[in-house]
């Protein structure tokens, strides 16, 4: 079993781009221009009066939370999570950025779905609209009914609500494969690499 410091210095490589294993943000990047390169393409074959959307996943996927990470040394502690979602401060993830703005050029309606509290709206919003985010179509967070759900259940049930507003999802991002399980599907799905895949521990994978 890798030593858990080990595991955190790889991490921390990976990220910053010094390691032979990778690098986050380039990885992060060619995601994101696979996506831009389908959603151009199926926007250019949009049947008449086709409603298209397009599903953003917000943590690792729009934003990034890295620096809070970091700082708990890859623990997690949902308070201490929960103070940094209120600060608004998770910079953007600039290949995101540019799919969004593409969508809106394409006139393709953005949907963020989260797995955030909806008692985190306001921050989430704020924080979204500061980074670059504007105009969106909606954004689902979990409300307290919903916060014992598994999170397929909830973002699956998300993307049922879109699709009942006679939109038809084109294209999902996030960065967990779960992000795009359950009915109904995108046409096409696009994962991000996590930077921590996603933090050192069973509870934190799981988080998300």
């Amino acid at each position: 079993i890798t030593n858990f410091d080990t595991l955190k210095k790889q991490l921390r490589q990976y990220h910053e781009c010094t390691c032979k294993c990778g690098c986050y943000a380039k990885d992060q990047d060619h995601q994101a221009e696979r996506a831009i390169v389908f959603l151009r393409a199926r926007a250019a074959h949009r049947r008449t009066n086709e409603k298209l959307a397009m599903v953003l996943d917000i943590d690792e996927t729009s934003l990034s939370n890295y620096e809070e990470m970091v700082k708990a040394g890859f623990a997690y502690d949902s308070a201490v999570f929960d103070a940094w979602i209120k600060s608004a401060k998770a910079p953007v993830i600039p290949g995101t950025l540019r799919l969004y703005k593409e969508a809106q050029r394409l006139n393709v309606s953005v949907f963020f779905i989260t797995g955030r509290a909806e008692s985190e709206r306001d921050a989430t919003e704020r924080n979204l609209r500061e980074q670059g985010y504007q105009n969106w179509q909606q954004l689902f967070l979990r409300s307290l009914a919903q916060a014992s759900e598994p999170m397929q259940v909830f973002k699956s049930g998300a993307r049922a609500a879109v699709a009942a507003q006679g939109y038809r999802i084109v294209l999902n991002v996030g960065d967990q494969w779960s992000d795009d399980k359950g009915e109904p599907q995108a046409e096409f799905f696009v994962k991000y690499p996590r930077s921590e895949e996603r933090r050192v521990g069973k509870e934190c994978r799981s988080r998300w």
